[in-house]
């Protein structure tokens, strides 16, 4: 079956998580996403978070699935040659290296164009291109302290916390592939390439919206608060059997009465429907959810899904990542899925959240450093053995 982005190439230069996340989304719809890295070392994600380092490490295949790697050196003048050609070939050329670097390596956007005048450049940068900070590095957490996410989330009497997602990193990516796919769409009446920009500081700026809204409208800072929203049955409740995630999450919003009411009959505290502490749930916060956790803690954080959940009361069992790899209902999705890997065996990964109806996403493993240069040196650019054998022996 054809896919959605099926006959778009990418040129992949990306490494770590900001970049990679951007361009494995845009291969899992089917883009041809062809990975370029320095021989020898590849992509550091390779050897991010593992012992292991005689094979790739789980976080470099969690981020780099559907696509194709060619090692070339761009400081050797035939790898820099097959690269230009490579280009000539492209749609997208994607990077996230640190500011100046893509400069110094001699391919700015004015020399892509000079290889191809459609071409887009995709530039992930911690705080872009121009800009007070703009010659900055970050990473992921520094994004978040830096776009407003670390301040809203910790302890209100504790110190700013790093929310556990990378948000700073993989929400980069996904403004990023809205970008490329923007200018692709604005390419086919212009003709023409352009460049994509995100910033991760912007990004996550994008994302924490919601906490700075009352600061536009009052000039009040939002104060962090835990897991809780401050509202009465909204937030954290423990389960059975007490184990560090034994947790469920409730949103019982104090302006839906019904939801209210609701929620104490499935728990069965008929008594308590209608009744006038819940007129006022602000001030009766901790009794309410004191009735609330008397129930959740005497069951497990799966039946109080299930019976929330089909009584139309917003809940989730908190699900740490042994609860997700044996969930059904995202083992259905596949959300997750087993790929079969050269090194790691049939080895589970996580499926595309995108879900498209005429283009379902086939998974395939993360390439090995260079494992389909001498492929992509024929297939795409038509080298001959002998030009093939010169870059890859």
């Amino acid at each position: 079956m054809e896919k959605a982005l099926q006959g778009i190439r990418i040129l992949d230069m990306t490494q770590y998580e900001a970049g990679t996340s951007c361009t494995q989304l845009l291969g899992w719809l089917g883009a041809d996403v062809i990975k370029v890295e320095q021989p020898g070392r590849g992509d550091p994600g390779r050897s991010v978070a593992t012992t292991n380092f005689n094979r790739d490490s789980a976080y470099f295949l969690y981020f780099n699935s559907n696509k194709r790697s060619i090692a070339l050196d761009l400081k050797n003048e035939l790898h820099r040659k097959a690269f230009e050609d490579l280009v000539k070939e492209s749609d997208v050329v994607a990077e996230n290296y640190a500011a100046g670097v893509l400069e110094k390596l001699g391919y700015d956007y004015l020399e892509l164009v000079n290889l191809n005048s459609a071409v887009i450049l995709a530039r992930i940068k911690g705080f872009g291109t121009y800009g007070p900070y703009s010659q900055y590095k970050s990473f992921d957490p520094v994004a978040q302290a830096a776009g407003g996410a670390m301040a809203v989330t910790g302890e209100p009497d504790g110190p700013p916390l790093k929310p556990g997602p990378n948000i700073g990193d993989s929400g980069t990516g996904l403004h990023a592939v809205i970008g490329i796919l923007a200018a692709i769409i604005q390419r086919q009446s212009t003709g023409k390439g352009q460049v994509v920009e995100v910033s991760m500081q912007d990004a996550v700026l994008s994302l924490t919206r919601t906490a700075l809204c009352n600061y536009a409208e009052s000039g009040s800072v939002q104060k962090r608060r835990g897991s809780q929203t401050g509202r009465a049955g909204s937030g954290v409740f423990p389960c059975e059997p007490g184990g560090p995630n034994d947790y469920v999450y409730i949103t019982a919003l104090s302006a839906r009465r019904n939801i209210w009411d609701g929620l104490m009959k499935v728990i069965g505290r008929n008594d308590l429907v209608g009744d006038l502490m819940f007129e006022n749930p602000a001030e009766n916060v901790d009794s309410i959810n004191d009735v609330i956790s008397n129930w959740t803690s005497k069951r497990s954080k799966r039946e109080v899904m299930s019976v929330l959940g089909s009584a139309g009361i917003p809940c989730s069992a908190v699900m740490d990542a042994e609860d997700i790899f044996s969930d059904p209902h995202l083992i259905e999705r596949e959300m997750v899925s087993p790929v079969d890997h050269p090194d790691h065996g049939t080895f589970d990964v996580l499926g595309c959240p995108v879900k498209l109806s005429d283009s379902p996403v086939d998974l395939k493993s993360a390439p090995l450093l260079g494992q389909h240069g001498a492929e992509i040196l024929s297939d795409v650019l038509g080298y001959n053995s002998s030009q093939v054998d010169a870059i890859t022996a």
